[in-house]
Order: C-alpha cells, then sequence, then structure tokens
C-alpha cells in the first residue's frame, strides 16, 4: 500500500490541473456514500459513514483475509497495519512509532486511565461535558485504586477564558489541599454541547502544572487542524470512522515516546504484553512472529481476533478526501461553514439561539447547537425539568420513526438544544427542512404527547 505521501504525490499534478475529478460539495457528493436518498443525515458526529471506495478496500480486505487466515494474521497483517499507521501518522503530523489502532476513543481513554498507577492522594481531573463513557470509566478506576476525581462543572456558552481560568484554579486548589492532579481528561470538541475546546491552552497548562493530559479527540481527525506535533499532549485518541471517513471501528491513539512507559497494555491483554521479570516468573511464551517494532507498538499489533479491515482503510480514506473532496483545507472548510449556516438558519426559523461565546469560538468547527423552542416549569406548555430526558428521548425517535432524520437532541444548563453535524454531503436546504420538522415536533412536546400518560 501506498504511503500517504505517495498519494498526495501521485495526486497533486491531477488535482492542480483537472477540477472535474472533484465532486462538488452538497447533495451531489451523496453519489459517493451509501446514504439512504431520503434519509437527512444532520448527525455524521455520532457514527460518521465512509465512502463506496472505502467500502470497497474494507471488502477486498476482508476477502483477502479470508484466502488464507493464517498467513493474513500471522505475517501478513503486521505489515498492512505498518503502512496504515505510517499514513495516519504522517496525516497528523507525528511519528509512526507514537501511533497505534484501536476500535474507538473510549477504548484509548481506557487504556490510559487503566494503565496509570494511582496512589492516595493522585487526582483525575475532568470537565462535565466529558463523554458519559469516559466519565464511567473515572468512576470505575475510582472503585478499584485509591484515586479520586474532580470534576469542573460548565454551563454553555462559556467563554475560552473562563474555562481556562477555571481549570488553573482547579488544579491550584487541589494542590493546595495537599492532593495530586495525576491526568487531566479533556476534548477537543465535546460531544454534548458539540462546541471547540481551548485544548491547545489546556495541554499548555498541564505542562506547567506537570500534569498528565489526556486529549479525547473523538471529534478530531478529519474535524479539526489538530497540529498534533506542535501541541503534543501526553496522550491522544480520535476516531477515524467518524470524520476521516474510515469504516467502524477505527481509531488513532498516540502516545509519545517519552511515556511509552507508561503504557504497559493494550485492552484487552493480548500476546504483546511482557510481565516484569521476576525470580518466580517465567517467560510467556508469545506464538506470534518476532518484529523490530517497539514494545507499545508490539502491544497493540494483535489483540485478539477481530476484523482489522477498517484499520486498513485509513490509505483509502485519505486518498477519498485527496482526489474527490480536494483536500483537508476545503474539506474542514465547507463542513464548518455549512454547519454554522445551517444552525443559523434553524435558529432563525425556530426563534431561538446557535450556542456561542462572546469570542466565537466555540463554533469553529463541524458542529453547531441550536436552542429548541421549548422551556422548563410548572405551567402549561412548559416542560418539568424531572421530564427533560423523556422529552429528548421522544422527540430523537420521533424523527427516526416519522421523518427519517436525525439531528440530536440534549438538555443543557436548563434548556432543550439539538446538535448538528456539518458534513461534506448536506446543503442549506437540509437544515431548514430539519428546523420545519422540529418546530413540529417541539409544538406536539408542548401539548404533553412526549408522555404516554398524558397521551392516553
Amino acid at each position: 500500500m501506498d504511503s500517504l505521501k505517495s498519494i498526495v504525490s501521485s495526486l497533486s499534478g491531477v488535482m492542480a490541473n483537472d477540477k472535474d475529478g472533484q465532486t462538488p460539495f452538497g447533495h451531489a457528493m451523496r453519489s459517493h456514500f451509501l446514504l439512504d436518498p431520503s434519509y437527512l443525515p444532520l448527525n455524521h458526529g455520532s457514527f460518521g459513514t465512509y465512502p463506496k471506495p472505502v467500502r470497497d478496500r474494507l471488502r477486498q480486505i476482508q476477502d483477502i483475509s479470508e484466502l488464507r487466515p493464517d498467513a493474513f494474521f500471522r505475517y501478513d497483517l503486521p505489515k498492512y497495519i505498518d503502512s496504515a499507521r505510517a499514513a495516519i501518522a504522517e496525516y497528523l503530523g507525528v511519528d509512526a512509532g507514537e501511533c497505534v489502532f484501536v476500535p474507538n476513543a473510549t477504548t484509548g481513554v481506557n487504556t490510559v486511565l487503566r494503565s496509570l498507577i494511582f496512589e492516595k492522594g493522585d487526582v483525575i481531573v475532568y470537565f462535565s461535558t466529558i463523554y458519559g463513557a469516559c466519565e464511567k470509566t473515572v468512576e470505575y478506576i475510582k472503585e478499584t485504586t485509591p484515586v479520586q476525581s474532580a470534576k469542573i462543572k460548565l454551563s454553555y456558552p462559556i467563554g475560552d477564558d473562563e474555562l481556562i481560568e477555571m481549570f488553573e484554579q482547579k488544579i491550584k486548589q487541589l494542590k493546595i489541599e495537599g492532593k495530586r492532579p495525576k491526568v487531566a481528561i479533556f476534548d477537543t470538541v465535546s460531544s454534548l454541547p458539540g462546541v471547540r475546546m481551548p485544548f491547545e491552552k489546556l495541554v499548555e497548562i498541564c505542562k506547567r502544572e506537570e500534569v498528565l493530559s489526556m486529549l479525547d479527540g473523538a471529534h478530531g481527525a478529519g474535524h479539526l487542524d489538530l497540529n498534533l506535533g506542535k501541541v503534543q499532549p501526553d496522550f491522544f485518541v480520535s476516531n477515524c470512522h467518524k470524520w476521516l471517513y474510515a469504516p467502524r471501528g477505527c481509531a488513532v491513539f498516540h502516545v509519545p515516546e517519552r511515556n511509552h512507559q507508561l503504557i504497559r497494555t493494550s485492552i484487552p491483554t493480548s500476546h504483546g504484553y511482557e510481565p516484569f521479570p521476576s525470580e518466580d516468573q517465567e517467560k510467556l511464551f508469545n506464538p506470534w512472529p518476532a518484529g523490530k517494532r517497539s514494545y507499545f507498538v508490539e502491544l497493540f499489533q494483535f489483540v485478539g481476533t477481530t476484523d482489522v479491515g477498517p484499520y486498513l482503510c485509513i490509505e483509502e480514506a485519505l486518498k477519498f478526501r485527496q482526489r474527490v473532496c480536494g483536500g483537508e483545507k476545503r474539506i474542514m472548510e465547507y463542513c464548518e461553514k455549512i454547519s454554522n449556516d445551517g444552525g443559523k438558519e434553524m435558529a432563525l426559523l425556530l426563534g431561538t439561539e446557535v450556542m456561542e461565546n462572546s469570542e466565537k469560538t466555540l463554533t469553529k468547527c463541524c458542529l453547531t447547537n441550536v436552542k429548541l423552542p421549548l422551556t422548563t416549569g410548572e405551567s402549561k406548555g412548559e416542560i418539568k425539568e424531572e421530564d427533560a430526558f423523556a422529552v429528548i428521548a421522544w422527540i430523537a425517535q420521533k424523527q427516526m420513526e416519522e421523518y427519517n432524520m436525525f439531528a440530536s437532541p440534549f438538555f443543557h444548563a436548563g434548556s432543550f438544544w439539538v446538535r448538528l453535524s456539518g458534513q461534506i454531503y448536506v446543503e442549506l436546504k437540509d437544515f431548514v427542512t430539519a428546523a420545519e420538522r422540529l418546530k413540529g415536533l417541539c409544538e406536539r412536546v408542548r401539548k404533553g404527547e412526549y408522555s404516554t400518560k398524558d397521551a392516553a
């Protein structure tokens, strides 16, 4: 398989002189994807989707693996993975020896938290907007180790400066109390609400305060210009099946060489693991051919028998983004702009607002959050706050059942919102259509239709 450099080199002349190879963004781009023609997709951020050439590559890899399963998994797979690692590393601007693959961002966060050795007085610091599965992981780690946690409550919209100040103050407060903030978890772009976080500044603070930084880039690769080689968090994981157009599940896990000794095992532990030597410990047999890769890389080369096809589609996904889409800058600019423009149009039609701060930084990404025309309270037409999650579930389900569409509704800081994903296959009219449908659903909510008891 070609490296990213050779792919870009071979296409550079075509891209410079022949624009006919590029498909216009918007509905014309749907011809490259497998989406149902009647489906209105405004939630790319949850599960992503991938184009037909990537699907073809996935099927090809699966077919190759079935020709000679033993040869594929024992001897061919490491070479395929090395090539894919080199491609994603070059894309991120880091060394290939610092990148491995895991199924998803949650696995990457778990790998870090379950690898670190926590002692009494250690603290895991995170924001209240952390991805739910990751917060539950923190809770589990607290059950099984002496570590404590410190949650920083965020109520959006909030300014970057205020958020950074809250983070700094929390670190200082913990140290004054005699505690050791050991690791901090934060996002590139948080999930709900879908807003860009000032992760670069947060990493800087962690370095200064000697706190390990776990950067959750679930919405990272293919979404933002990460400049990872410059930012240099202690640990970084990013889904590639969301915004980079790789199949599910595929995520890149980046650990700088300086921290390799902190990652002792993959999740689950597999053949690459080597226990520390001891007098009563016999050397454990590894059935896989020895390679010249580092211990860190070998940990993740084979982690149980699974379909590794998604990992091996990275190069095809990058090729599609360059050849058909015109490159990263063009993709990201369109996705951010259509998300922002669509959000503004929806807010206008709903008579509400877009979630944004005074610095205009929350929407510097491909997600936009629009307030829904619903209020909490006890009066007629208002929603009891204890019913908020029932309302969210009802709106989500009715979108799919009645309109074959999805935008992600959520409840935050006492208000109802919907998160919208910009993507190369959507147009402004899609947001208008969604706004009309959501407006109707909200009117039905105010009449109590979400409640089975009231509806009966």
